[in-house]
């Protein structure tokens, strides 16, 4: 299995940056697992919505060319489904039985994701309402899909 995430922006805080690599760390015995991180779009603080909307798109070009066709695409939008741990793994378990070894998992900038994006996801997914910071969210993220691998496989990380 191979799972990617994709996410805009570089990662700055180090102790988030060592917490995504070990986590990454202990995914390695169980899956391909890769961070791509897209350049964010430089705009200022006020934009009019059709500058938002450029700015989203130009991301989500960036996105788009990171993933591959055959990828099943999941995109963290605050109104996806919210799903639990167990959810998770029974998705992603239900997706490498049935054929499909690549997960693009995908984090847009602090506008949101393209509707192109939105559109070329399979699922989209939410960590509830409230609004996280988008580096926090992929240590989020990256932890959550390590206790997916642990739950399918039965081993005692999931309590």
């Amino acid at each position: 299995m191979f799972i990617q995430l994709v996410c805009v922006g570089k990662l700055k805080e180090k102790y988030l940056v060592q917490g995504i690599a070990e986590y990454s760390k202990r995914l390695a015995p169980y899956a391909k697992f890769q961070v791509v991180e897209v350049p964010d779009e430089q705009a200022p603080e006020k934009m009019s919505d059709a500058e938002v909307e450029q700015v989203k798109e130009r991301e989500g070009d960036r996105i788009l060319g990171h993933i591959k066709p055959d990828a099943h695409v999941v995109t963290l939008a605050i109104d996806g489904q919210l799903w639990s741990s167990e959810d998770l793994a029974s998705h992603i378990d239900r997706l490498a039985t049935y054929g499909t070894s690549h997960i693009v998992f995908v984090i847009g900038g602090s506008n949101g994701l393209s509707d192109a994006v939105l559109r070329r996801a399979q699922t989209k997914l939410s960590f509830g309402r409230m609004t996280l910071p988008h580096q926090l969210m992929r240590l989020v993220l990256v932890e959550q899909i390590y206790r997916a691998v642990k739950i399918n496989r039965g081993e005692p990380y999931h309590k």
